[in-house]
């Protein structure tokens, strides 16, 4: 297993995790939404197609009451290659709260039987700060993180 992190130009992360698992359970956790349940989100609703819509909502805590919820397209679907998806969180829940957009490309490639690569590319999104931009890396890296701990 191992962790690589490229950051290019301020509206673009990237980050690649290898997970000791085979390429198409990595995929079904990113397709299936009872498998995003385990890892990414509290309920996940996925049309798992190309045209295909999507929800994810977590749900509040003691720390953070509010629940936060993404949704958006399947933009590309190539079963066990790629994954494309319009990414919008709505910031507040009234008609007027911020809608934060970008793009999520998710690459797929099998290392051997039981290894896969997963690189998670944001794009669009320009961070408006170096925090903002640092939560949103440490956000994936600990969403690959517990992916390979469901997984592995």
């Amino acid at each position: 297993m191992s962790n690589g992190m490229d950051i290019d130009g301020e509206s673009q992360i990237t980050l690649t995790r290898t997970i000791d698992a085979n390429i198409s359970d990595v995929f079904s956790a990113w397709t299936d939404p009872a498998l995003i349940e385990q890892w990414q989100a509290d309920e996940a609703e996925l049309d798992a197609f190309e045209g295909g819509d999507y929800k994810f909502t977590t749900f509040g805590d003691e720390e953070d009451p509010e629940d936060h919820t993404v949704s958006g397209e399947i933009l590309q679907f190539v079963e066990d290659e790629k994954l494309v998806m319009s990414w919008v969180h709505k910031e507040g829940e009234d008609d007027d709260a911020e809608e934060l957009i970008f793009v999520l490309e998710i690459g797929f490639k099998a290392l051997g039987d039981e290894q896969t690569s997963v690189t998670v590319t944001e794009r669009g999104l320009a961070h408006s700060d170096a925090e903002s931009r640092i939560f949103s890396i440490e956000a994936w890296s600990a969403a690959l993180e517990h992916l390979a701990e469901v997984l592995e």
